[in-house]
């Protein structure tokens, strides 16, 4: 079984405006209503692929139980721990000449409730995937990822983090099954301006050195790259399409991944699959479905492949 955790859901109300004018009055032409979040949207795109999922996470407010609801509408299973002060967070993305975001802050989780967090996860078993995704609420520390892998770490549980800065850093001594950094975050990791594919690279080997298993990285218009566990490394430039859509196209990628592992237990087709549903979801207004990502997959064999 695969669970997904999201320390910080939302509803993710996106507008498009012809052309943004600060200081006064703008008119939408169109609006839409997701629920969000990194974790979410992995169950999401999971569930799209036929791939059953339980999304766990921290729920507050109006806000929260609109969320719950949206993620079970979706299709899939839903076990969020309500949290009594504040109330879930609203993210509105405006496009229009450029896109722009302003994230809410979400509530405050006490340690009572991450208390029963830490309860769900540990009736996981041997095996079960569980993926952790996107920012925490100022409330929590920044070691929340490695302190929830270290109690697990017994258990043999697959960890998946996409994570950034800190919180990706901090859990690699605990060898992640998967990894998901952008080729931007790379750069923040490391210090330094990344010129070309190979340097990508070998920062995506030394992070297998501290500690990951596979590391996936995404490269927007220049495609991905996979350092497999195995010691193969993949490439492939990215698929033909207009991008009308960037949210959630890298928790689509790790979702594809994961369906395409689970599906055939072979890294290079993990590869693909998650390329596909990334560039699919990019390439669609919602989250992706499965006859784009298949389309999408077909397009894809045989213009990448091993380095």
């Amino acid at each position: 079984m695969i669970y997904t955790v999201t320390f910080n859901p939302s509803l993710d109300y996106i507008v498009n405006v012809k052309q943004l004018k600060l200081g006064t009055v703008n008119r939408t032409e169109r609006e839409l209503l997701f629920p969000g979040g990194k974790g979410i949207n992995v169950s999401i795109v999971l569930n799209h692929l036929g791939v059953e999922s339980t999304a766990l996470g921290f729920i507050a407010g109006f806000t929260g139980e609109e969320i719950e609801k949206r993620v079970i509408q979706a299709g899939c299973k839903a076990d969020f721990i309500p949290v009594e002060t504040g109330w879930s967070r609203i993210n509105l993305k405006i496009r229009s000449d450029e896109e722009s975001e302003i994230n809410g802050r979400g509530p405050e989780i006490s340690g009572q409730a991450l208390q029963r967090l830490y309860e769900k996860l540990e009736l996981l078993k041997k095996d079960d995937i569980l993926v952790l995704a996107g920012s925490i609420p100022n409330t929590l520390p920044d070691t929340i990822y490695s302190d929830i892998l270290k109690r697990l770490a017994s258990e043999k549980v697959k960890a998946v983090v996409d994570a950034t800065g800190e919180l990706l850093v901090n859990v690699l001594q605990f060898h992640p099954f998967l990894i998901k950094p952008n080729h931007h975050e790379l750069e923040e990791l490391f210090g330094k301006k990344l010129r070309d594919k190979s340097e990508i690279r070998d920062c995506a080997l030394k992070l297998q050195d501290m500690g990951a298993g596979n590391v996936l990285v995404s490269m927007a218009g220049d495609g991905a790259l996979l350092a497999a566990e195995d010691g193969t490394v993949y490439e492939s430039p990215a698929p033909e399409g207009k991008v009308v859509n960037s949210v959630g196209a890298g928790d689509s990628m790790v979702a594809g991944f994961l369906a395409g592992y689970l599906e055939k237990q072979n890294y290079e087709d993990a590869f693909y699959m998650g390329i596909a549903a990334g560039s699919a979801s990019a390439f669609s207004e919602q989250l992706a479905e499965k006859p784009e990502v298949q389309r999408v997959l077909k397009s894809l064999r045989g213009i990448g492949g091993k380095k």
